[in-house]
C-alpha cells in the first residue's frame, strides 16, 4: 500500500510541477494560435492517459521521461519552436553567446526537441508493448523504435496540413521550418537518431542485468510455425 501511495505522490508532485509551468507559459504566449495548436496532442495526450490511468500506470522511468519532454515542449510552445530565446538562455547560463559559440545562425530548438522525443518516448513506448502486446526479445526493441520514428512522420505530416489548411502567418509559424526545405527530413531523422540511442541503451543494460536475454532475444525471432497452413 505504501508503495502505491508513493508512486502517487510522485506522480502528483510531477503532475503540479507540470501545471506551474504550463500554467506560467499559457501567459502571453508570442503567438497565441500557434500556441493553442501546439497544446493540442498534449491535450489529447494528457485525456488519453487519464482515460486509461485505472487500466494502465506507466512506470516511475517512463512518467519521468513524460514530463521532461511535456516541459520542453511546453517552452517550444510559448515562444514558437522558431523563436525560442536561446542565445539570451545561453548567454545567460554561461556567458557566452550561443550564436557565436556554435556558429550557428539557425534556431535548432525545434531539432533538439524532435531529438528529445525520439529519445524519452521509445523507453514509455517499449513498456506499452511489453505489457500491453507482451513482445519480447527483438520485438521489444524493434517496434518502439519504429513507433516512435513513424509518429514523428506523421507528425510532420500534420505540421504540412497545418499550413495547408491554416495557411499564412499561424501555419508557418507551426510550421517553423525557418527556410530550410529539409527541415522535415531532419527532424524525422533527429526523431530516429533519439530512438535508436534510447533503444541501444536499452538493449545493453538488458543484455548485462538479464540473464536470458541472448535466449530470449533468439526466441523472438524463431519462426513458430515451420509449415504455411492450407
Amino acid at each position: 500500500m505504501s508503495a502505491v501511495i508513493s508512486y502517487r505522490r510522485y506522480v502528483t508532485v510531477l503532475g503540479i510541477l507540470y501545471g506551474f509551468t504550463w500554467c506560467a507559459l499559457a501567459l502571453d504566449p508570442r503567438h497565441r494560435q500557434d500556441w493553442l495548436l501546439e497544446n493540442v496532442l498534449v491535450f489529447i495526450f494528457i485525456f488519453i492517459a487519464f482515460a486509461i490511468n485505472k487500466r494502465f500506470l506507466f512506470s516511475r522511468t517512463s512518467v519521468t521521461l513524460i514530463f521532461i519532454f511535456l516541459s520542453i515542449h511546453t517552452i517550444g510552445a510559448h515562444y514558437t519552436y522558431a523563436e525560442v530565446p536561446l542565445d539570451k538562455i545561453w548567454m545567460y547560463v554561461t556567458g557566452v553567446s550561443y550564436t557565436e559559440w556554435t556558429g550557428w545562425e539557425r534556431n535548432h530548438f525545434d531539432r533538439f526537441v524532435h531529438f528529445c522525443y525520439g529519445l524519452l518516448f521509445a523507453y514509455p513506448i517499449r513498456e506499452i508493448f511489453l505489457r500491453v502486446a507482451n513482445v519480447r526479445g527483438f520485438w521489444g526493441y524493434f517496434l518502439p523504435w519504429d513507433l516512435a520514428l513513424s509518429t514523428s512522420v506523421i507528425y510532420e505530416l500534420i505540421e504540412w496540413a497545418a499550413v495547408g489548411v491554416f495557411g499564412g502567418e499561424l501555419g508557418m509559424a507551426y510550421l517553423g521550418t525557418q527556410g530550410d526545405i529539409w527541415d522535415a527530413h531532419k527532424d524525422v531523422a533527429l526523431a530516429g537518431l533519439g530512438a535508436t540511442i534510447a533503444v541501444a541503451t536499452m538493449v545493453l543494460v538488458n543484455k548485462y542485468r538479464q540473464r536470458d536475454f541472448s535466449k530470449e532475444w533468439a526466441e523472438s525471432l524463431r519462426v513458430k510455425k515451420e509449415k504455411m497452413p492450407d
